[in-house]
């Protein structure tokens, strides 16, 4: 008879222990370890005997072609790396009312026409589903709903009605029968993964695993679960606005530069194909503190607005606050304003805002910033009909980006005719000499010149 024990394991990382520990070795995390009960099996000697399976050499295997399938979304198909490959895990996760139901409802009403769809949801019941699924216009003969938390019973019925695609709603409101912890903790969220895992592989159905996230913005439960599947997608943006960012953060059979742009409406998520258009429409023309920077989201050049805001400070020490950026990448380039330029930024509060929710990752916006920050500073208005990008280094300098002619050819798409660019190769601008008003700079103190 098997016995029961006691272990502790990081909620974090996964990581186990026989006793509770108060920082976690594995991922370094304090407080994470997490009580569970587990029932220690006696030793199979039989798996020892066991034939072991052949190795195969790499040039014997033969080629196979891939056929993706299309979801009925561009977006979406473009941050898959061209549609959904057959057989594949896909974890989507993302904070609660940003819309992951609601775009995989949108979806299985899609690939419903090209084979049977399984919907299970341990949170709402088929009625719900269907209550939102009217709404949406994505009712589909060929989608099948079942309420249900138990994955044993789940199993059952894949086995029984053999859908081609596969949906969890949620993986951490899923648990197995044969395990003793809660629901949505360490061992059940891996070991119920691990299990799609195999049914996906081995029966060749597509299963799309919906996850909750932290209050961290990371998904809730261990980083083994994200290391089991095939691909990884993060809605980003916030639940009031309309925009909605899905971004892959791994990708087996594509790029993880790739981002899908959404609008949400009373309708569901609807793809957005020309996302400079809204994230500029609103645009204030001729205020101070605003700046429009040409970034590269995968292959996709995408011009946003960054606004900033520096005021006096009431208090001894002055406030900065970063929103769509990274907070310590501010720090730094106010640093070099203070050091090259010498403004006095020491005395002012400074806030920084991506206009639509979008959050920048890439350098290049560095220009932006700093030229957003100035203007502020001296409450002067950029020229009109300017687009700036280039990242900027602790010296001063303004350094060289990539794919600058795709970052020209969408300013000159959008109506701007004055562009502020690091020097580079005159090969690339001699392209568009013609049809703007291209200006190289190699330092802060130039761009800052040319831009008022």
């Amino acid at each position: 008879m098997a016995k029961l024990r006691n272990k502790y394991v990081c909620s974090e990382c996964g990581y186990e222990s026989s006793g509770w520990l108060g920082k976690c070795p594995s991922c370094l995390k304090w407080n994470t370890f997490i009580e569970e009960v587990y029932e220690e099996n006696s030793y199979d000697k039989s798996l020892s005997h066991a034939p072991l399976p052949a190795s195969i050499s790499l040039s014997e295997i033969e080629n196979i072609e891939v056929s993706r399938i299309g979801t009925g979304s561009m977006e979406l198909d473009r941050v898959l790396g061209g549609g959904i490959v057959p057989a594949s895990l896909i974890l989507i996760g993302g904070d609660p009312g940003i819309g992951k139901s609601t775009l995989i409802l949108q979806v299985c009403s899609k690939i419903a026409e090209k084979g049977k769809v399984i919907y299970v949801s341990a949170e709402e019941s088929a009625a719900q589903i269907k209550l939102r699924a009217q709404r949406l216009g994505a009712v589909n003969s060929n989608v099948y709903l079942l309420s249900e938390t138990s994955y044993e019973r789940v199993e059952a019925i894949i086995e029984r009605d053999k859908p081609d695609f596969l949906v969890i709603d949620s993986i951490q409101t899923i648990y197995s029968e044969k395990l003793t912890s809660a629901p949505g903790s360490v061992s059940q969220v891996r070991d119920v993964t691990s299990h799609l895992l195999r049914i996906a592989k081995k029966k060749g159905i597509t299963v799309f695993i919906i996850g909750h996230v932290t209050k961290e913005g990371a998904l809730a439960g261990p980083r083994v679960l994200e290391h089991m599947v095939d691909t990884v997608l993060y809605f980003e943006g916030e639940r009031h606005q309309g925009f909605r960012i899905l971004r892959a953060v791994k990708n087996r059979f594509g790029s993880t530069n790739e981002i899908g742009i959404f609008e949400m409406d009373s309708n569901g998520l609807k793809d957005v194909s020309n996302p400079s258009g809204i994230m500029i429409e609103d645009k204030s023309r001729d205020q101070a503190g605003s700046a429009i920077a040409g970034i590269i989201e995968g292959t996709r050049p995408i011009l946003v607005e960054i606004q900033a805001l520096i005021c006096a400070t009431s208090f001894g020490m002055p406030r900065r606050q970063a929103t769509g950026m990274d907070y310590n990448r501010l720090s730094m380039l106010m640093a070099v304003l203070e050091k090259k330029m010498g403004m006095q930024l020491h005395t002012f509060d400074a806030y920084l805002n991506v206009a639509g929710g979008f959050k920048i990752i890439e350098p290049a916006a560095d220009l932006g910033v700093v030229l957003a920050i100035a203007s502020s500073f001296r409450n002067i208005p950029i020229r009109p009909s300017t687009v700036v990008f280039g990242e900027v280094g602790l010296t001063g300098e303004v350094r060289q980006v990539s794919q600058m002619d795709k970052r020209i050819t969408e300013s000159l798409r959008m109506g701007f005719r004055r562009l502020i660019v690091p020097e580079q190769r005159k090969d690339i601008l001699s392209n568009f000499g013609g049809s703007a008003e291209i200006i190289t700079v190699s330092t802060v103190e130039q761009a800052i010149e040319a831009a008022f």
